[in-house]
């Protein structure tokens, strides 16, 4: 392997949820935990959920359709060359709240066929994924030079759309420690990564503007660093 490949590993997709609270009032709050110290990625940093696309996110169809103006957003300008679908995007997301948070974002309904391994206790809860729940809010490609890269879609969702207690952390796995809702005032004083404030702006600003005529992209991807905004 060469020093290039070490320094720039693959792009891979990814989804990540900014799960709010109380976000009707003066004081809504944010999900948010922290990596492991000896984390590859990210080491020590307060995070949103989220993670890589897997296959079987691929699988799922959602019960109901995305709006047409976020699943063309999703769908702008795929980086790597197997981009999922706009739906598994969002069917990430979701999945990667249940494992890092044990909520799980969805409403009754019974699987049809074969259900992905994945999604085996989102079937067993009677539940299916509510993609419409989520709004695209962010896109971010990590840097070269990373130990790991990705094609990052962050979507805005509220506590509200879950189903069950959203102070029950119980059924989350170990990834993320200190799971806590966090003030959006107050989110900033932890250990972030550079990303995850800009992020956390932009939340911040659709919640008080109760508009997002665009969706931010940090574009890292090339040899360049671009800045654009998805129509």
């Amino acid at each position: 392997m060469t020093l290039a490949a070490v320094a720039s590993p693959p792009i891979r997709d990814a989804a990540t949820i900014v799960l709010v609270r109380d976000a009707d009032t003066a004081t809504p709050r944010v999900l948010m935990g922290q990596r492991g110290s000896a984390a590859a990625f990210m080491p020590s940093k307060y995070v949103f959920p989220g993670g890589a696309v897997d296959a079987d996110d691929r699988l799922v169809a959602l019960p109901a359709p995305l709006a047409e103006v976020e699943r063309a957003r999703l769908a702008d300008r795929p980086v790597t060359a197997t981009a999922p679908a706009p739906e598994a995007m969002t069917a990430a997301a979701i999945r990667e709240l249940w494992e890092e948070a044990g909520l799980m974002l969805g409403r009754p309904g019974t699987w049809e066929g074969d259900v992905p391994a994945d999604w085996a206790e989102f079937a067993a809860a009677g539940l299916r994924p509510s993609g419409d729940a989520l709004r695209f809010l962010f896109r971010a490609v990590t840097p070269p030079g990373r130990p790991r890269r990705f094609d990052a879609r962050f979507f805005l969702a509220r506590a509200e759309d879950i189903a069950g207690d959203p102070d029950d952390f119980s059924r989350a796995t170990d990834e993320l420690s200190h799971l806590h809702w966090i003030a959006l005032s107050e989110a900033r004083s932890l250990d972030l990564p550079f990303i995850t404030e800009v992020v956390l702006a932009e939340a911040e600003a659709i919640l008080r503007e109760q508009r997002q005529d665009s969706v931010p992209f940090f574009d890292n991807s090339g040899a360049d660093s671009t800045f654009r905004r998805i129509a």
